[in-house]
C-alpha cells in the first residue's frame, strides 16, 4: 500500500494521474484558490510574456483555462457575495462595497453541507470580516500554507472537503518591485506612459508572482494531501486597481482567470470559450459535490463545459457597480456578449473617481499626479484623464475589433439597432432583479 501510493504521489508531482482519477466512489475534494484583484490577461495562461506566473501556467497546463470567465461585480465584497449566494448584488442585498449579503440568504457553505461536505475557509474568502457571516465549519484568517497544512493534518471528519483559500495579493498596497523592470513592462493603451507608471507596474506583477507563489505552495499541499478526485480552481475577485479596472464594468475589471483541474474527467491543457459568470460557481460546486441545487437563484452550473469544453453555458453576461463608499459613488451597469459590450451610467452627471485619484501614494495617486502633468501638454493624455473623470449615459464596444474598449460606438447610427436591442435586455435584466438604482454615498459632481 505504501509502495502504491508512492507511485501516485511520484505520478501527481510530475503532473501524470491515472485515467481512473476522478472514478473515484468517493466524491471529490475541492480545493478553491481565489487571489485578490488579478486582472485575467496578466498571467502567462493568457497570453501575459512580461509577467511570470509559473503555477498558475502548470494548472493550466494540467487542466481547463476558461477565456470568457466574469465577474457580477468589479469591487470586493458584492463579487464575493455573489460567489457565496449564487445571486446578483440587488437581490442578495450586498450592493455597495463593505456591506454584506442579507444574513436570511442561504449561502455556500450551507448548501455543500447539504451534500455531506465539510467547508473551511483560510485567508480572504469573504470580505475583510465578513467571513464568519458564511458560517463556515472551520476559518482562519490567515491563509498561509503552514496553516492550512496544520488543519488537514488534525483534522479527523470522514466527511469529504471543499477547502477555500483566499490571498491577499495583489491588492495593494503593491510590494516593493526587486524582480520586474520597469521599462520591460507592457503598458494597456488606457494607461499613461510615465516613469511612475511603470513604477507602479512593475510593482502589480511583484505581487502577481507573490499570488501565484502561494497558489503553488497550496496546489502541491493539495496533492500531497489528495492523490486522487482532487478538484482544484484558481480565480480572482476582479480587475486590478488601475484606471479602467477595479470598480468599472470594461474588461478590466470585470473579466477574471479560471482555471479547473480535475484529472480524469477535464483533459489536460484545453480551453474553453464558454462564458460563465462568478454567480456560477455555487451551483457548480454543489453538483460536483453530488447535489443540484433546485432553489431559484441566478447562478446555473457549467459542470457540463467541465465535462465537455466545447459547450456554451451563456449568451450574456450581466454585471454591476453602485460604489465603493465615499470614494467612487458611480452606479452602472453592463451587458456583455461574446463580440459587444453595452454600459449604462445611470449618473453621467456624477465625476467619475475612486482611490487611485483620492486616496494616498500607494493607492496609485503617486502615478496619478504624472496622469494629470502629462495630460495639460499631451492631448492623448488629456483625453484618457477625461475619459476616467466623466462618462457619458450609454457606452458601446466592438469587442473583437476594441477588446480595450477605448472606441465608444454608443452614438454611431449604424449601430443604434445594435444599442436599443443590449438596452432592453439589460433593462429586462434589471428589472428582474429589482435593481433599485440607488447610490449608497454622496456624489461628487463634475463642475
Amino acid at each position: 500500500m505504501r509502495f502504491a501510493n508512492f507511485i501516485l504521489a511520484l505520478l501527481a508531482r510530475f503532473g501524470v494521474f491515472p485515467s481512473h482519477a476522478a472514478s473515484d466512489s468517493t466524491p471529490p475534494t475541492i480545493v478553491v484558490f481565489i487571489a485578490d484583484d488579478h486582472g485575467q490577461l496578466e498571467s502567462e495562461p493568457y497570453g501575459a510574456q512580461d509577467v511570470r506566473t509559473p503555477s498558475m501556467r502548470r494548472l493550466a497546463e494540467r487542466g481547463l483555462t476558461f477565456t470568457h470567465a466574469f465577474v457580477a461585480s468589479p469591487s470586493c465584497a458584492p463579487s464575493r457575495a455573489a460567489l457565496l449566494t449564487g445571486l446578483y448584488p440587488a437581490r442578495n442585498g450586498a450592493e455597495a462595497n463593505h456591506t454584506k449579503p442579507r444574513p436570511e440568504i442561504k449561502k455556500l457553505p450551507a448548501y455543500l453541507r447539504d451534500a455531506g461536505y465539510e467547508v473551511a475557509g483560510f485567508g480572504k474568502v469573504a470580505h475583510y470580516n465578513h467571513d464568519p457571516e458564511y458560517a463556515f465549519d472551520h476559518y482562519d484568517k490567515s491563509n498561509a500554507v503552514e496553516k492550512v497544512s496544520a488543519y488537514l493534518a488534525r483534522r479527523d471528519s470522514t466527511k469529504p472537503l471543499c477547502l477555500f483559500v483566499g490571498a491577499h495579493a495583489p491588492h495593494v498596497p503593491w510590494t516593493t518591485n526587486a524582480t520586474y523592470d520597469p521599462a520591460a513592462v507592457q503598458l494597456p493603451p488606457t494607461h499613461i506612459d510615465t516613469p511612475q507608471t511603470r513604477e507602479f507596474r512593475a510593482r502589480y506583477y511583484s505581487d502577481i508572482t507573490r499570488a501565484d507563489r502561494e497558489l503553488g505552495d497550496i496546489y502541491d499541499l493539495a496533492q500531497k494531501n489528495f492523490l486522487t478526485n482532487l478538484v482544484f480552481i484558481y480565480t480572482s475577485d476582479h480587475g486590478a486597481q488601475w484606471p479602467f479596472g477595479k470598480w468599472n464594468l470594461y474588461d478590466a475589471g470585470i473579466r477574471v482567470p479560471l482555471i479547473v483541474s480535475w484529472p480524469g474527467v477535464i483533459k489536460p491543457a484545453t480551453k474553453t470559450d464558454a462564458m460563465v459568470s462568478w454567480i456560477d460557481l455555487l451551483p457548480t460546486l454543489s453538483e460536483i459535490a453530488g447535489k443540484k441545487i433546485t432553489d431559484p437563484i441566478d447562478g446555473r452550473s457549467f459542470l457540463p463545459v467541465l465535462r465537455d469544453p466545447a459547450q456554451k453555458h451563456r449568451d450574456q453576461i450581466f454585471s454591476t457597480h453602485s460604489g465603493d463608499g465615499r470614494m467612487n459613488v458611480y452606479p452602472m451597469r453592463s451587458l456583455r456578449t461574446a463580440d459587444w459590450k453595452y454600459i449604462l451610467n445611470l449618473h453621467p452627471e456624477y465625476a467619475y473617481t475612486t482611490h487611485i485619484d483620492l486616496a494616498k501614494d500607494r493607492d496609485g495617486l503617486k502615478y496619478w499626479t504624472t496622469w494629470l502633468h502629462a495630460a495639460k501638454t499631451n492631448e492623448p493624455s488629456r483625453n484618457i484623464v477625461t475619459r476616467y473623470r466623466q462618462r457619458p449615459a450609454e457606452e458601446l464596444y466592438n469587442l473583437r475589433a476594441d477588446p480595450h474598449e477605448t472606441n465608444n460606438l454608443a452614438t454611431d447610427p449604424a449601430h443604434a439597432a445594435r444599442l436599443k436591442s443590449l438596452r432592453t435586455d439589460l433593462e429586462k435584466i434589471m428589472n428582474q432583479q429589482s435593481d433599485p438604482r440607488q447610490t449608497f454615498a454622496e456624489p461628487r459632481l463634475l463642475p
